[in-house]
């Protein structure tokens, strides 16, 4: 395993010795040893009677108690279910033991599957084809409950929203994003299929290309390539669809340039806002036009992440996206719109695919750091996942037609305790832990960093915190300081203006407010 600078005093793998203060500390690795081996995750072969396939999209389901269920959708249109906590075969072993692991499998379309979401508590999957359909899915019998039908395209991306199982949003090839609710009354076909028309259709949502030109176009089944035409003002491939945490928004990203555009459901007739590495899109020819591969937002909807064909991802606050994007990750190599990158539940940290065989993972308050690379796959490394449950475990895919379970939990380097346990591991001064009060209420990251690199004396343990699970460091305040806080509150509330005017109230709005979305916000800012 390659060894990695995390940072001034860290070494990837290692454990460092310092002397704060006038005291040595035994500092552990921010990141220990990542394996996918047996006992720490594994791999799997993604094979059917024999013959291989090569996965496209990896999902763990959603609920804490489902999160060890692992789907996959590969080319060939199966859908696999896989169990995590089985005891995975090695890399070596995996082609004579793939079904060890597997649950079931079974054909979901007749073209490659490009997206897999659970819904509803994870009894339902929806699936994403090149046979321009969407299908649900009921997970424990594998009956198809439903065909989502009305792209003219390959449906690259789906995503479900926030808070509604029922509602679902899909990107397509044909340049349209579409709406769906799966309340509304289907209609019946000839062959009995049961098929619902989507609520409503954006065409167009990132512009046409009105250039004929000739491309080659590599296949992904074998090293030749292949010419093809592209039709004159054809439309610009919708590449990802992301439903954004406030329940109103939807974020699209296309094969046509990096601009991430933002739209209000409540009227889909134009985008709201947009968001470009720079402040402002460039308006000069020469400028080379690089698309967006895929998006992603952490739990909480603070972030966005767009995987860029410039090999850089960029991460927009999700409050401030007209201000360009305030972090930029570089690493990775992003050749094609299959490799996908994905911020953790907790938005600590960034996974990405690369096409030189690797995946690679970033401290997101470090994006200049050197991030950690995750050797093994013999392929182009595209999907990627994050258990949203157990902390450390995550999931690759590549092109040599394995999946790849990481688990960084191994040799007790990381655990799932989080950073607020070292406050009951720190003998500290009186000055010092006033000085954390203090930079708390301003600043819970830097409270982070002020902890973990200036510790004046700290007791070794058997497992070390988890930066994983990143969380504001809780420190007891007097109850005149709660109390005192708590009126400044209130009083800022009192006034309309003044709360309908904080970011606050975006997420947490007053009762007596009129509900407002993030997008409100842009326009309030601007």
């Amino acid at each position: 395993m390659q060894r990695s600078i995390l940072n001034s005093s860290t070494f990837f793998g290692d454990v460092v010795r310092r002397e704060i203060d006038g005291f040595r500390v035994n500092r552990r690795p921010y990141l220990g040893f990542l394996s996918s081996e047996p006992g720490a995750g594994g791999a799997v072969a993604i094979e059917h009677q024999g013959l291989m396939s090569i996965p496209l999209v990896v999902s763990f389901c959603k609920m804490s108690g489902n999160s060890h269920f692992l789907a996959v959708g590969d080319e060939d249109g199966f859908v696999s279910l896989y169990d995590t906590r089985r005891c995975l075969p090695s890399a070596a072993s995996c082609m004579e033991k793939s079904g060890q692991a597997r649950v079931f499998d079974w054909i979901a379309h007749t073209n490659a599957i490009f997206d897999v979401c659970w819904i509803k508590d994870d009894s339902n999957i929806v699936t994403a084809s090149g046979d321009q359909s969407i299908k649900l899915w009921n997970a424990e019998n594998r009956k198809c409950m439903g065909i989502l039908g009305g792209h003219t395209g390959s449906v690259k991306s789906i995503s479900p929203h926030a808070s509604n199982p029922d509602i679902i949003v899909s990107g397509s090839r044909d340049g349209s994003f579409a709406l769906w609710d799966l309340r509304c009354n289907p209609t019946s076909t000839r062959n009995g299929e049961t098929r619902l028309l989507p609520v409503d259709v954006v065409s167009g949502a990132h512009g046409f290309n009105k250039e004929v030109s000739t491309v080659p176009i590599k296949s992904r089944s074998c090293n030749s390539f292949r010419r093809k035409r592209a039709p004159r003002a054809s439309p610009m491939s919708i590449t990802s669809v992301l439903c954004l945490k406030d329940s109103l928004s939807i974020a699209t990203g296309g094969a046509l340039n990096s601009i991430v555009k933002f739209w209000d459901t409540r009227n889909l007739s134009s985008a709201v806002a947009q968001a470009c590495p720079q402040n402002k899109p460039s308006a000069e020819k020469d400028t080379p036009s690089h698309g967006i591969s895929s998006l992603s937002q952490d739990s909480h909807g603070a972030f966005i992440t767009a995987s860029c064909m410039d090999h850089r991802i960029y991460l927009y606050e999700v409050l401030h996206v007209n201000k360009g994007a305030t972090k930029v990750f570089s690493g990775s190599k992003i050749d094609t719109f299959y490799v996908k990158s994905a911020l953790s539940p907790d938005g600590a940290h960034l996974l990405s695919g690369s096409s030189d065989g690797n995946a690679y993972i970033w401290r997101v308050n470090k994006p200049e750091g050197i991030p950690v690379k995750l050797e093994g796959h013999e392929g182009e490394v595209t999907a990627v996942d994050w258990c949203s449950s157990e902390i450390g475990k995550l999931v690759t895919s590549a092109d040599d037609s394995k999946v790849r379970v990481w688990n960084m939990k191994r040799g007790g380097c990381i655990s799932s305790k989080s950073p607020t346990s070292l406050r009951k591991r720190v003998v500290a001064n009186a000055p010092r832990i006033k000085r954390c009060r203090r930079l708390v209420m301003d600043d819970p990251a830097t409270v982070l960093k002020e902890v973990t690199d200036n510790t004046c004396s700290m007791e070794q343990t058997t497992e070390p915190s988890s930066p994983i699970q990143l969380k504001e460091l809780q420190f007891s305040t007097p109850e005149s300081g709660k109390k005192r806080n708590q009126m400044e509150e209130n009083e800022a509330l009192r006034t309309p203006k003044a709360a309908l005017s904080s970011p606050s109230s975006v997420l947490n709005p007053p009762p007596s407010l009129k509900r407002k979305t993030i997008l409100d916000y842009f326009h309030a800012a601007s």
